[in-house]
């Protein structure tokens, strides 16, 4: 069977610190990937996936229907609006490029999936500055956007709670409780969603994990992290990581239907 190919933008950053030592000090800088504990369970799987880091993506993310349509699925996670929208041709030369969150509504309408997982740059984000409402990729999601700071942190862990029909092609054998979560991107729920988990009761069973079709095509969003800190090496852990992700990959491009 040909393996369903996956483009996963996002999960990656820079860091610096200042390391004082006395009278001295000296600067260091750091690469991270968020998705790497993803990626591995997703290697032995029906998914092809690529994966372009954020620093990649703001010049090598597809500026051509054509490019998006060599993939049967766009994963955007924890990468913000700027990014694809500030190509660097534009950024830097002032020169017209395509706006490729309008190429992926576009995308989607003709019948490709989009997934977006959450994290600080998912979704509105911390200081409201991942920027996705009132985009076109808002418009193709099945949940809506806050206009400010979306994150809910939750220090003591909450259990996430499946609120979807036990049959759903996702939430096939998925059973007992969940391992718990740290965090999730606060969103609405659209007319129309299908909500198959939401987080506990204490934090207003917010949408955790929800469906939804624009088009011709599917969406799909989880509200927490693939990797720490939202989602602790406890959830990693779990045997059904794999299975959740790969599930929800699955439902996206057809390959488990409804």
């Amino acid at each position: 069977m040909t393996k369903k190919k996956i483009l996963l933008a996002g999960e990656s950053w820079v860091s610096t610190a200042t390391h004082i030592k006395g009278f001295d000090q000296f600067p260091t800088v750091t690469y991270h990937t968020g998705a790497d504990e993803l990626l591995k369970a997703l290697k032995d799987s029906p998914f092809d996936v690529t994966f372009m880091p954020a620093h990649e993506a703001q010049r090598d993310f597809p500026t051509t229907l054509g490019g998006l349509e060599a993939y049967d699925a766009i994963v955007l996670s924890d990468i913000g609006a700027n990014t694809l929208l500030l190509h660097p041709d534009t950024w830097i030369h002032s020169r017209r490029t395509p706006n490729r969150l309008k190429l992926i509504r576009d995308y989607v309408a003709k019948g490709g999936a989009l997934l977006m997982f959450g994290g600080y740059y998912s979704f509105q984000g911390i200081n409201g500055g991942a920027r996705f409402r009132n985009t076109a990729v808002e418009e193709v999601l099945p949940v809506s956007c806050l206009a400010f700071d979306d994150r809910v942190e939750v220090p003591e862990g909450f259990t996430p709670v499946v609120s979807g029909d036990a049959s759903h092609p996702i939430l096939k054998g998925i059973t007992g409780e969940l391992p718990y979560l740290l965090g999730f991107n606060e969103v609405t729920l659209k007319d129309g969603a299908e909500q198959l988990m939401t987080v506990s009761s204490e934090y207003g069973s917010l949408p955790l994990l929800v469906t939804g079709t624009y088009g011709e095509g599917r969406s799909l969003v989880w509200t927490s992290d693939v990797g720490p800190h939202w989602l602790p090496p406890e959830f990693i852990a779990w045997p059904d990581y794999k299975t959740l992700f790969e599930q929800m990959l699955a439902w996206a491009t057809g390959l488990a239907t409804d």
